[in-house]
C-alpha cells in the first residue's frame, strides 16, 4: 500500500499535510485507500486517472492492487478496457469454447498470450493480456479465415492459468502415447519404467503439484483408470486421468526414485527422495498401499525453504505473534503449539528455531521424521525397530547437555512426563500436540495422566492454530451472508460488516480460494493462570481468567481477517468453530 500512497502523492493526487492530519487524527491502523476516500483526502475518479496511467506503462500489474481496500482492480479493468477501447470480459462468468481454442496451436497462443473465447454469427472474441501488441493481434487473427476477430481485455492470471492447464494436458496426453508405445512394442516392466516418456510424465507431475501449492500428490489405480490428485489447500483436486496402463510403469519408476522394492505390491512401503523441481530442492516422502485395482501412492511434498519461514511472515496476528515470540525467548520452560494434523505445527516450530538459534546454544530435535534439515541444530530420526522411541532418544538427549529441545510430537504419558521435568530441569522444551484449542490442551496433559503441580510450574505458553483458505483475488466479490452465519458471528462483528468470498474461477479452480493463511490463538501462562492450573480450576474458570487477561481466542483472530477480506466466514466456521 505504500507504494501507491507514495504515487499519489508524487502525482499530486493526494496531499501529504493532509494525510500526516488523517495519521494523528486516526493512527496508522486505520490507514488505507478506502478510509482516505471516505474522509474525501482522495478523490476516486483523480486516484483512477493515475493508477490506469501507471497500469499502461506497466509500472506495475493489476495484482499489485489486489486486497487493497478502496481500490475496485474489476472496475479498473473496465475502465482500462473503454480506453483501449476493447471489450473487458470476465472470464469465469463465461462459457470458454474449448473446441475453438484445440483448432489453434497452443505454442502461438502462449506465445502471444492470447485466449480464444467463443464464436458468435461470423465474429470470434479474443481475449489478449496486452490489447496493445499489434504483433500479437495480426498474428493470432490469421487463424480465422473470414471471421471478424473482437479484441477483448481480461485479467491476465486467468488467461495464464487456462493456457497452463491446456499445455499440461497436451503434454500428458504425448506422453501417455508414448508409454503406450512402448508397451506395446513388449517392453518388460523393468524397462518401460526406464523410458523417457515415464521419466518426462513424473517431471511434469511433480512441477504442476509445485506450481498449484500441492501438499500431496496421489496416484491412484482404479479399475479402469490411472489417477493423478493434488491435495491443494487442504482439499483433493483431479488433475489427470490417465488410462490403466499407464499406471505400472508410472508406480514402478516411483519406486526406484523412493529406494522402494518394485516387485513388492502386497505390502504397504515407506520411502523418500529429493529432486530439484523449477530450480528449487524439496523433499518427496513416499508411501505405497496395495488396494483391489492396484496400488496407491501417495507423496507429500516438503519444501526445503519452509525450513527457514520466518515466525513473522508465517501469518500469524500481530497479537499472536508478540504473545507466542516472549513466550520462546524465556530461558526454561515448555511451549506448546496444538492443532489438528495439516495445521502447519510443524512449520511453526521450525519458524520458532529459526527465531531463537544462537551459536551459544545446543539445540537438539527428536523428530519421526526429519521433515526439514537444519544448520547448527542436531537433529534425531526416531526408529522405532531399532528401538529408538520418542522416550528412549529424550533420555539421550538430556544427556548431551542441551539447552533447547524441539519435540516434534507428544504421542505419550511417557515422552510428555520426560518434557516437563526437563522443562523445570531449566531447558527450553518446544513441542506439538493434537487438541482444538489452547486452553483444551491442559484438559489434555491432565488426562494424559500428568499431575497439576507439574504442569502448572512448567508450562509457559500454549498455541492452537488451524490454517484457513484466502480468498482468490481473481474472482473475488461481495459476500452475501445467510442468516445463520450472521447469527453465528453477531457477538463479534458490527450488523454492517462487510466480508467477501470467491466466485470461483479458472485460477482457483472453481473453488474461489487460492492458498492459505494461519488463524491462532496464544495462551501464556500467567501466575495467577499457573495457580488455577495447580489448585484444579475448571476450562470454564480457566477462560474466563484468560480473557479477563487479554486472551483473543482463534475464532476471532479469523474473524479479524475475513473482515480484512483475506478469508470467508463459511471458512472460519469451518475451520475455527468449536
Amino acid at each position: 500500500m505504500q507504494k501507491i500512497i507514495d504515487l499519489l502523492i508524487r502525482e499530486n493526487v493526494l496531499d501529504e499535510a493532509k494525510l500526516q492530519l488523517f495519521i494523528d487524527k486516526y493512527g496508522e491502523s486505520k490507514l488505507s485507500i478506502a478510509n482516505l476516500l471516505k474522509v474525501r483526502i482522495l478523490q476516486q475518479e483523480s486516484m483512477d486517472e493515475v493508477l490506469l496511467k501507471e497500469l499502461r506503462m506497466q509500472s506495475f500489474e493489476i495484482n499489485d492492487l489486489e486486497g487493497l481496500q478502496g481500490i475496485d482492480t474489476t472496475e479498473l479493468l473496465k475502465k482500462q478496457a473503454k480506453v483501449l477501447g476493447v471489450e473487458y470480459i470476465d472470464i469465469p462468468s463465461i462459457e470458454i469454447d474449448y473446441k475453438l481454442i484445440k483448432r489453434l496451436p497452443l505454442k502461438q497462443l502462449v506465445r502471444y498470450k492470447a485466449l480464444p473465447l467463443f464464436v458468435k454469427d461470423d465474429q470470434v472474441t479474443v481475449a489478449f493480456e496486452n490489447p496493445n501488441d499489434f504483433e500479437a493481434k495480426g498474428a493470432i487473427e490469421r487463424f480465422f479465415h473470414g471471421k471478424i476477430m473482437v479484441v477483448a481485455l481480461a485479467r491476465k492470471e486467468i488467461i495464464q492459468q487456462v493456457l497452463s492447464h491446456l499445455d499440461t494436458s497436451e503434454k500428458v496426453e504425448e506422453f501417455s502415447v508414448d508409454i503406450k508405445e512402448d508397451l506395446e512394442k513388449g517392453g518388460a516392466e523393468a524397462k518401460t519404467d526406464e523410458s523417457p516418456a515415464v521419466l518426462k510424465l513424473i517431471e511434469l507431475i511433480l512441477a504442476t503439484a509445485i506450481e498449484k501449492g500441492t501438499s500431496d500428490i496421489h496416484i491412484e489405480a482404479t479399475e479402469n483408470n490411472c489417477i493423478v490428485r493434488y491435495r491443494v489447500d487442504g482439499i483433493l483436486q483431479e488433475n489427470f486421468k490417465m488410462e490403466k496402463s499407464i499406471f505400472s510403469p508410472l508406480a514402478s519408476r516411483m519406486k526406484l526414485l523412493s529406494n522402494l522394492d518394485i516387485a513388492e505390491k502386497r505390502k504397504p512401503q515407506d520411502g523418500r527422495f529429493t529432486q530439484i523441481v523449477r530450480g528449487r530442492v524439496f523433499d518427496f516422502r513416499v508411501s505405497t498401499l496395495p488396494t483391489m485395482f492396484g496400488e496407491s501412492i501417495v507423496m507429500r511434498i516438503l519444501d526445503k525453504t519452509k525450513a527457514m519461514v520466518q515466525l513473522e511472515n508465517a501469518g500469524m496476528s500481530s497479537v499472536s505473534y508478540t504473545k507466542f515470540i516472549e513466550a520462546i525467548h524465556a530461558p526454561y520452560g515448555i511451549v506448546l503449539v496444538t492443532g489438528p494434523t495439516g495445521s502447519g505445527k510443524t512449520t511453526t516450530l521450525y519458524g520458532a528455531l529459526n527465531e531463537i538459534i544462537d551459536a551459544k546454544d545446543k539445540i537438539i530435535t527428536v523428530e519421526d521424521p526429519v521433515e526439514y534439515q537444519m544448520d547448527s541444530i542436531q537433529q534425531v530420526q526416531i526408529n522405532e525397530q531399532a528401538g529408538l522411541s520418542f522416550p528412549a532418544a529424550l533420555r539421550s538427549i538430556l544427556r548431551q547437555d542441551p539447552d533447547k529441545i524441539m519435540i516434534g510430537e507428544i504421542r505419550d504419558q511417557e515422552t510428555l512426563r520426560i518434557a516437563i521435568q526437563a522443562a523445570l530441569t531449566g531447558h527450553l522444551v518446544l513441542s506439538t500436540l493434537h487438541t482444538n484449542s489452547s486452553i483444551a490442551a491442559i484438559g489434555r496433559i491432565l488426562d494424559m495422566g500428568i499431575e497439576e503441580y507439574l504442569i502448572s510450574g512448567a508450562l509457559i505458553a500454549i498455541q492452537a492454530q488451524r490454517l484457513v483458505r484466502k480468498i482468490c483475488q481473481s474472482c473475488k466479490e461481495v459476500a452475501t451472508l445467510e442468516p445463520k452465519l450472521k447469527e453465528d458471528i453477531s457477538k463479534f462483528v458490527s450488523p454492517n460488516a462487510v466480508f467477501y468470498e470467491g466466485k470461483g474461477c479458472p485460477v482457483c479452480n472453481n473453488s474461489g480460494y487460492v492458498g492459505r493463511e494461519m488463524i491462532s490463538e496464544v495462551l501464556p501462562v500467567s501466575e495467577t493462570l499457573s495457580r488455577m492450573i495447580a489448585s484444579g480450576a475448571s476450562k470454564d474458570e480457566l477462560t474466563k481468567q484468560a480473557v479477563k487477561e487479554g486472551f483473543f481466542s482463534m475464532f476471532q483472530d479469523g474473524l479479524k481477517k475475513a473482515l480484512e477480506g483475506k478469508t470467508t466466514v463459511k471458512e472460519i466456521i469451518r475451520v475455527a468453530r468449536s
